[in-house]
């Protein structure tokens, strides 16, 4: 009976109008040259977080993003095809093409240090060289070569640069440098072990260094643990890493002293009040582990304005820097003035670290970027919800903890409510929150999501994108152009961990491994055959993963603007519908298995879709 009621429903709206309407998905045209302010930003590598997803955020804020070449910060693991013999990005033409910006008349910038310095973060965890190498084979001091991009951009005051950078994570990266899965577990295990807590005067980069092989009382790391076994760690890969982690601390202390200022340029003062430091710690562990006093270092020389304000930031992550930058740039152009939030969890396990590479519990993780982006929790004046899915305390109440948030996140629609969701499940849901998710609440409504890494990068991802967005919202929406991006981006977000992540991916896995014979952390070593069976498996798969998660979007309505109204000052929500959505041009940037990235094109929006039986249509 009742699915003939239903049926009886469904069929008296669809003849009355009220059917599904999807329009076309098109290509938004360009408009390179329509007046918007111009963004020049050098990303940390070629992956999708630090491109497409940071194109699609900075449009949705209606910068203009400008990038170099790709060639020219692309990295490229072992035996990988490299055109210019070149693994990773190109540090002197990357400089000039940040002064070719300059004299054009550009005053934005974000800018990676890992990449300006060392050719992207793979090759920051190697790098041991002193010098940058001119295309015509001179060199320059990596020092000098930091001093003159700073003061260089430092002379003129209109400038408002933010300047990305790194705490080496404790391990380099499998295949790349013939870095091996044995180097890797080995220096990431030397790296966890304890080290001496420096404070004071002893807290400087020379006493810092000498720690990286001293126990917490003194004696050597190296000569007690492993010496004896000299088959359990590569000396030789150690002492490179040990290196590396040296430079880049030097380079990250030399950054802080020139910020410090101020500096001279051709005899005439600048100073650098407009620049922002924005210290990512990378992959790390909830262990006193070998960066701890690198990251008391930082923080020591993290530098405020004249009334206390933070103008430099030291916060777990590194993916997510990117995005940090250009929502904390949107803000403080716009006037921000903050946003009360209501932070709810649900899993139990919000007082611990979400995942092995994590060093802090979620909630101090929370707090921290809550600062960054002037958040304050206050559950009775909330602009906007949180809500948090964390790994479940109690393994038999899973499906009690999802369907508790889905409850919340369902009224929180009903009244309006923005609402951010995170998933910091670290995958212990399997597909059972994303199949409940996409049968029962409206994933195309919220406005912001974040769950494909590790927590304390989809932490920052997503308050990233949700406090812009909210910055929106609150000033009566945007242009036709600024939707479009923000609806790219939640659906990037919401497809790749959906489908890609929790279904897609292990499959591939296993078909690299088991049918080609292959390595799926680097397709070139050993080279698969056939070029072109990974991509192609990848559409095929991800053509029979995603129909329901894009109906789902295409059904949804979206906030579009929650300015308040002038006369009762409470806000006047409005909402539009989603139209058409087409994928394609599944691929993997890096010719390894762990992220793809696609072409999204999005439908014109609709007038609201109409909610029947909990379906929503035109």
């Amino acid at each position: 009976m009742k699915q003939r009621i239903f049926a009886a429903l469904l069929a008296c709206a669809l003849l009355t109008g009220c059917g599904a309407v999807r329009t076309a998905p098109v290509v938004m045209a360009s408009t390179e040259e329509d007046g918007r302010v111009r963004l020049a930003y050098v990303p940390l590598d070629d992956r999708p977080d630090n491109v497409s997803r940071v194109v699609y955020l900075a449009e949705s804020l209606d910068y203009r993003l400008v990038m170099p070449e790709e060639n020219l910060y692309k990295t490229r693991l072992d035996h990988q095809p490299a055109p210019e013999g070149r693994q990773c990005g190109d540090p002197w033409l990357l400089y000039q093409w940040v002064l070719e910006q300059e004299a054009e008349g550009c005053d934005r910038y974000i800018l990676s240090l890992d990449q300006l310095l060392s050719g992207g973060l793979v090759n920051s965890r190697c790098e041991s060289s002193q010098v940058i190498i001119k295309p015509d084979g001179e060199t320059v001091s990596v020092t000098h070569f930091l001093t003159e991009l700073l003061l260089n951009l430092a002379a003129d005051p209109n400038n408002q640069v933010w300047l990305l950078e790194s705490v080496m994570r404790l391990a380099p990266t499998v295949g790349y440098g013939g870095g091996t899965l044995e180097d890797y577990n080995s220096i990431r295990a030397f790296g966890m072990e304890p080290r001496k807590t420096l404070a004071g005067d002893a807290l400087n980069i020379p006493n810092i260094v000498q720690n990286y092989w001293l126990d917490p009382a003194g004696e050597n790391l190296y000569d007690k643990q492993y010496a004896q076994e000299p088959d359990s760690i590569s000396f030789e890969a150690l002492a490179q890493n040990m290196e590396a982690r040296e430079r880049k601390l030097t380079l990250s202390g030399q950054t802080q002293d020139i910020l410090s200022g101020p500096g001279y340029l051709n005899s005439q003062q600048v100073n650098f009040d407009n620049f922002h430091l924005l210290i990512g710690i990378d992959d790390s562990s909830a262990e006193e582990c070998i960066q701890k006093n690198e990251i008391a270092f930082l923080r020591q020389n993290l530098r405020t304005d004249a009334n206390g304000k933070p103008l430099d930031w030291l916060l777990s992550g590194v993916d997510d820097l990117a995005f940090k930058a250009v929502a904390r740039m949107y803000l403080d152009e716009t006037g921000w003035q903050g946003a009360k939030a209501s932070v709810r969890y649900f899993g139990g396990s919000e007082n611990e670290p979400a995942c092995a590479y994590d060093f802090q519990p979620l909630t101090e993780i929370m707090e921290e970027h809550f600062a960054f982006f002037d958040l304050t929790e206050d559950a009775d004046a909330a602009a906007v919800d949180i809500l948090v899915l964390t790994q479940p305390a109690d393994e038999t109440k899973k499906e009690t903890y999802y369907q508790q948030l889905i409850q919340d996140l369902q009224s929180c629609r009903e009244a309006h409510r923005p609402v951010v969701l995170i998933d910091a499940g670290n995958g212990l849901y399997g597909t059972a929150f994303h199949d409940a998710l996409v049968k029962k609440t409206e994933l195309g409504y919220l406005i912001s999501y974040a769950g494909f890494l590790d927590m304390a990068i989809v932490t920052g991802t997503a308050l990233s994108h949700g406090a812009a967005r909210l910055a929106v919202l609150q000033q009566g929406g945007g242009n036709n152009g600024m939707e479009y991006y923000f609806a790219k981006t939640l659906a990037d977000s919401v497809i790749k961990d959906f489908c890609y992540k929790n279904i897609v991916r292990n499959d591939i896995l296993t078909y690299v491994r088991n049918d080609l014979g292959g390595n799926p952390d680097n397709f070139w070593n050993p080279p698969i055959q056939d070029r072109l069976a990974p991509e192609a498996r990848l559409h095929s798969l991800m053509e029979a993963a995603t129909p329901e998660v894009v109906k789902n979007l295409e059904r949804s309505n979206l906030l579009t603007s929650l300015k308040p109204d002038g006369h009762s000052g409470q806000p006047a929500w409005e909402e539009r519908g989603w139209g058409g959505i087409l994928l394609s041009d599944y691929h993997f940037p890096w010719d390894r298995a762990f992220e793809m990235d696609m072409e999204i094109r999005l439908g014109a929006f609709t007038e609201p879709h109409k909610n029947v039986l909990g379906i929503y249509y035109q």
